[in-house]
């Protein structure tokens, strides 16, 4: 099953332009969509399911009209939101079961067992009868994809799922994504470049709401090597440098900036060649000239 996004726009009644144009092709396997607060990511995940309708364009999973079928959609839509909310009061698996109702599985025996495979996979078995209350926010999550997989999901979409999580929980929480994706469709939401290097076998990256670059993580790094050059500077020569090379990161290390510049060539003996990595793709892509790129990255 695929899932087909073809010429998709939207543009909002205060007049922002939120989606221009985006076409996609999804497989089945984990799917990384990066993009900077503000890209669009969340106004194109919204779209997908169901929960807004674009102005233009379509989107197609397998045989599935996804802007015309929403109810046979949902029906196989696993979606954890950016934000989400849980009754504090009720437990894990008190609340699973009511959702598992709520879903159509009527069947008490059938509902419980799943309750509690989705409780064993998301590792809080040994927490289901605490209340969501207390959940700590890695906790939580793991519970929004115990929730997004109650109907054994063909399409699965997560919105920015590791923000705020310390590095433990984040990592319990990329390997239970990456079981997933082993047999279904997972769109991982997030500006965290990580996330995706670590995760996905193809990956789009969004800036203000036009899809600027799409293609395999390690491939979009290839295109780039050797063209990625690196030098530490002092704070007043910084703003120098931004206006004679084409600067594309810049980061403090022990108080002084260490900038990346983008160059076919050396741009001076001063500065050093280092390996290419997401995190340089991503940043020439949102920052560079891509006039000056469009050569580098297919």
């Amino acid at each position: 099953m695929e899932l087909i996004i073809k010429e998709v726009s939207k543009t909002y009644g205060n007049g922002v332009q939120a989606l221009k144009n985006i076409s996609l092709e999804i497989p089945k396997g984990m799917f990384g969509l990066l993009g900077p607060n503000g890209a669009g990511k969340s106004s194109l995940m919204r779209t997908i399911a169901t929960l807004q309708e674009p102005d233009t364009g379509s989107i197609q999973l397998g045989n599935l009209d996804v802007l015309t079928q929403k109810n046979e959609i949902r029906k196989v839509l696993g979606y954890l939101p950016q934000e989400f909310g849980v009754y504090p009061k009720i437990s894990a698996e008190v609340l699973l079961d009511h959702l598992a109702v709520l879903k159509g599985i009527m069947n008490k025996k059938e509902r419980k067992d799943l309750v509690h495979a989705l409780l064993h996979k998301t590792n809080l078995w040994k927490a289901r009868k605490k209340n969501l209350g207390g959940y700590s926010g890695g906790m939580k999550q793991r519970f929004g994809i115990a929730q997004a997989l109650i109907a054994n999901p063909k399409l699965i979409i997560v919105d920015e799922p590791t923000a705020g999580l310390d590095p433990a929980e984040r990592n319990r929480f990329l390997n239970l994504l990456g079981e997933l994706g082993e047999n279904t469709v997972v769109i991982l939401s997030t500006h965290i470049v990580e996330d995706v290097k670590e995760l996905c076998t193809n990956m789009a990256i969004i800036n203000q709401g036009e899809v600027v670059l799409k293609g395999n993580p390690l491939k979009t790094i290839e295109d780039i090597e050797g063209k990625v050059w690196s030098k530490r500077i002092p704070k007043d020569e910084l703003e120098a440098h931004k206006i004679n090379f084409h600067v594309i990161s810049e980061r403090l290390i022990a108080g002084k900036p260490e900038i990346h510049v983008f160059s076919e060539e050396q741009p001076d003996p001063s500065f050093r060649g280092i390996h290419a990595d997401l995190e340089d793709v991503y940043f020439s892509q949102i920052f560079g000239d891509k006039k000056v790129l469009e050569t580098a990255v297919v």
